[in-house]
C-alpha cells in the first residue's frame, strides 16, 4: 500500500534526529542524507500500520544501514589520497543535532568525529547513540541485536579510545574567539615565535584535500613544525593566489560546535580549518579543503549572516 500523508508526516517528524545520527556515524553530510533516504524507502515498503513506535523502528533501520556503509567505507578509505577528515558543518546546520550537554556537543566536534574513525562500526554506533542521544543500553541493545552487558562493555572501550586520543578541556566561547584572533595575528606576522606561544607542545596540523587540492599526506607534528607550516600558509604569494584563483577572505566562525576559520572566495567556501583549543593552547588544526566536502558548507554560508572577514589571505 502507498504511504498516506500521515505515514509520511510520521517519518518527517523523525528526519532531523535520523540525519543527526547518520552524520555522527558516517562523518559525511551527503552520505547521511543518502542513508536517511534509504531508510525512507524501507519505511515506504514496510507495513507501517504495525509499527507502534516509528522513531525506534526507523533508528534501528538507519543505524544498521550506516553500519553496513561504515564497513565498506573503511575499505574505500584505504585508497583515499592523503588524510581523511569528516565533512564540516557550519554553525546552525540542523544536521548538528542536539547540543544541550557537553557530551552532545563533544560528540559532533571535529576532533571527536576524527577520533571516531579509530572505532569499530559497533563501537561508533554505541558511542553515538549513548553519548549524543542518551539512548538507554536496553534500546541500544535492541537496535544492534546485542545484550545490554555487551553494549556497556563496547561503550567503555569506545570512551577509552576517544579519551586516549585527545586532551579534553572545555573553554568558553569568548576565550576561544580571542585565541582564534590571536592565532590569526600571529600567523600573519611572518614570525614563528608568536605562533609557538599559542600552541601546545604536541600540536598537530592535518589537511584533507582528497587528491583534488594540495594537502600534505602526513600530519605536521609538534609545535615547531606546526608553527613553521602556519607561518608559510598565511604568507602572501602569487603562486597561492593563482592556485586558489584569487585572494580569499578568512572569517572567524564556528564549525561542529568548535572555533574555526572559514576561507571564502567569490562566495564559495574553499576551506574550513577547525581548531581544537585546550586550556594549554591550540592542540590541533584540522583543515578540510576537499571541494566535494565543502558543498554543503557553501550553501549554508550563502544563507547565513557571517559578518566581516578577519583578514584577506594570500
Amino acid at each position: 500500500m502507498p504511504l498516506t500523508v500521515h505515514d509520511v508526516d510520521r517519518f518527517e517528524a523523525c528526519r532531523p534526529r535520523l540525519q543527526a545520527i547518520a552524520y555522527r556515524l558516517l562523518g559525511s553530510a551527503s552520505d547521511a542524507e543518502d542513508a536517511v533516504q534509504d531508510t525512507f524507502l524501507r519505511w515506504q515498503a514496510a507495513d507501517v500500520d504495525r509499527v507502534e513506535v516509528p522513531e525506534a523502528w526507523l533508528t534501528k533501520v538507519l543505524t544498521n544501514l550506516c553500519l553496513n556503509q561504515l564497513t565498506s567505507a573503511r575499505a574505500r578509505r584505504e585508497t583515499y589520497v592523503g588524510q581523511w577528515l569528516p565533512e564540516p558543518l557550519l554553525a546552525g546546520d540542523p544536521m548538528l543535532g542536539p547540543a544541550d550537554t557537553a557530551e552532545q556537543r563533544e560528540s559532533v566536534s571535529y576532533a571527536v568525529l576524527a577520533l571516531m574513525e579509530r572505532l569499530s562500526p559497533k563501537e561508533r554506533a554505541v558511542y553515538v547513540l549513548r553519548e549524543a542521544f542518551d539512548y538507554p543500553h536496553r534500546r541500544i541493545a535492541e537496535i544492534l541485536d546485542l545484550s545490554e552487558a555487551a553494549c556497556q562493555q563496547i561503550l567503555h572501550r569506545a570512551r577509552k579510545h576517544i579519551a586516549e586520543g585527545r586532551a579534553r578541556s572545555e573553554i568558553d566561547a569568548s576565550a576561544a574567539r580571542r585565541i582564534v584572533e590571536e592565532f590569526l595575528s600571529a600567523a600573519t606576522s611572518g614570525r614563528t615565535e608568536p605562533l609557538l606561544r599559542l600552541l601546545t607542545d604536541d600540536a598537530v596540523a592535518i589537511g584533507d584535500g582528497g587528491g583534488k587540492v594540495p594537502a600534505r599526506a602526513k600530519a605536521f607534528e609538534g609545535a615547531v613544525a606546526v608553527a613553521k607550516f602556519m607561518r608559510g600558509l598565511f604568507k602572501p604569494g602569487k603562486a597561492k593566489r593563482e592556485l586558489v584563483g584569487g585572494s580569499p577572505d578568512v572569517y572567524a566562525a564556528t564549525a561542529n560546535n568548535s572555533p574555526a576559520l572559514v576561507v571564502v572566495l567569490d562566495g564559495r567556501v574553499i576551506g574550513v580549518m577547525c581548531l581544537e583549543i585546550t586550556a594549554d593552547g591550540i592542540a590541533a588544526f584540522r583543515s578540510q579543503v576537499n571541494p566535494d566536502k565543502l558543498e554543503r558548507a557553501t550553501r549554508r554560508w550563502a544563507a547565513s549572516d557571517h559578518g566581516e572577514p578577519v583578514i584577506n589571505a594570500f
